[in-house]
C-alpha cells in the first residue's frame, strides 16, 4: 500500500485562519477528519486506497500542524463546533455541487457528527471510527487528558504524550509506536492545552437522533471498552446507523489494520 507524497494546499477561513490539506483522486468527495494529536498525515494509508474510487481530501484541523498552536494559553477558537464549521466551509468551497462523505476518527468523528448537524444537506454519508466524546453514564476517564496537558505545560512532553496515547489505545502503545507517528504527535503536543478545556463537556446523544444520512459505526476490536459503549449509545439514537469492527486493531484501527479499514469504508460508501 503506497504512501503518497502529495502537495499541500491552503484554504483561507473568514477570520484569517488557514487550513492545510492534501487531496488525491477524482469524483465523489470523501473528507477525512483526524482526531487528537494528529493532522492530515494520520491518513497516510487511506489516501491512495480510497483515492482509487473517488476524490479524497484530508485537512489538518484549525490549530494543528503545520499551523500548530504555540504557547501555553488555551485558544478560544479551538472547539469541536469550530472545527466542524471550518470543515463545512471547506467542503462548500471544494465540493459546491454535491454532498460529500465524511470519515472521522476519535475526536474527529465527533467533529464529523457536528458537521452533519450544522449542514445536513452537505453530507452524503458518515463513517465514525471510535468516536471520542463524553456521554452521560459512560466513564470516559477524562482525567487522563488533563494529566497529559498538565505534563506538557510543565515541559514534560514525552510523559504527557505517553499518558494520552496509552489511555486511548492501551498500555505501552506510545513506546511501541513508529517514528513517523511519534513525530506527528510531538508536532501537535500543544493542542492538548486547548483541548483540555473541552474535557468536561457532556453531550446529549438525543441531538444526534436528527442525523438522517447513512452512518457506519466502526470500532477497533481491541479498543478500550469506553469506545464500544459510546458506539452502543450512538447506535441506539442514530436511525440509519449500521455497525462493524476492525479485527486485530485498537483505537488507531486505520493504521493497525488499514486493509480491513479501507475495505469496510469503501464497501459502505459504495452501498
Amino acid at each position: 500500500m503506497p504512501v503518497l507524497e502529495l502537495p499541500e494546499s491552503l484554504f483561507g477561513l473568514d477570520d484569517g485562519a488557514l487550513l492545510s490539506f492534501v487531496e488525491y483522486g477524482f469524483g465523489q468527495t470523501t473528507l477525512l477528519v483526524h482526531g487528537s494529536l494528529c493532522d492530515y498525515r494520520y491518513w497516510r494509508w487511506q489516501m491512495a486506497a480510497l483515492g482509487e474510487y473517488g476524490r479524497v481530501i484530508a485537512p489538518s484541523l484549525r490549530g494543528y500542524w503545520p499551523n500548530a498552536l504555540q504557547g501555553s494559553a488555551p485558544n478560544t477558537r479551538f472547539s469541536v463546533q469550530q472545527h466542524a464549521q471550518d470543515l463545512v466551509d471547506l467542503i462548500h468551497a471544494t465540493s459546491p455541487d454535491q454532498p460529500v462523505n465524511v470519515v472521522g476518527h476519535s475526536r474527529g468523528a465527533h467533529v464529523a457528527m457536528e458537521m452533519a448537524l450544522q449542514a445536513p444537506g452537505a453530507i452524503r454519508a458518515l463513517v465514525l471510527a471510535d468516536p471520542g466524546m463524553n456521554l452521560a453514564g459512560i466513564d470516559n476517564n477524562r482525567t487522563f487528558l488533563r494529566e497529559a496537558a498538565t505534563a506538557i505545560s510543565q515541559g514534560h512532553d514525552e510523559q504527557g504524550l505517553a499518558t494520552f496515547i496509552d489511555a486511548v489505545s492501551g498500555t505501552d502503545t506510545w513506546r511501541r509506536m513508529t517514528g513517523w507517528f511519534k513525530t506527528m504527535v510531538r508536532d501537535n503536543a500543544t493542542t492538548l492545552l486547548s483541548q483540555a478545556h473541552e474535557a468536561d463537556s457532556e453531550h446529549d446523544p438525543q441531538r444526534f437522533a436528527t442525523i438522517t444520512c447513512p452512518v457506519l459505526l466502526l470500532g477497533g476490536q481491541q479498543s478500550p471498552p469506553r469506545y464500544a459503549k459510546t458506539l452502543d449509545v450512538l447506535q441506539k439514537h442514530i436511525k440509519n446507523a449500521r455497525r462493524d469492527s476492525i479485527a486485530l486493531a485498537s483505537h488507531g484501527m486505520n493504521l493497525a489494520n488499514p486493509k480491513s479499514f479501507n475495505r469496510k469504508v469503501l464497501e459502505f460508501l459504495g452501498s
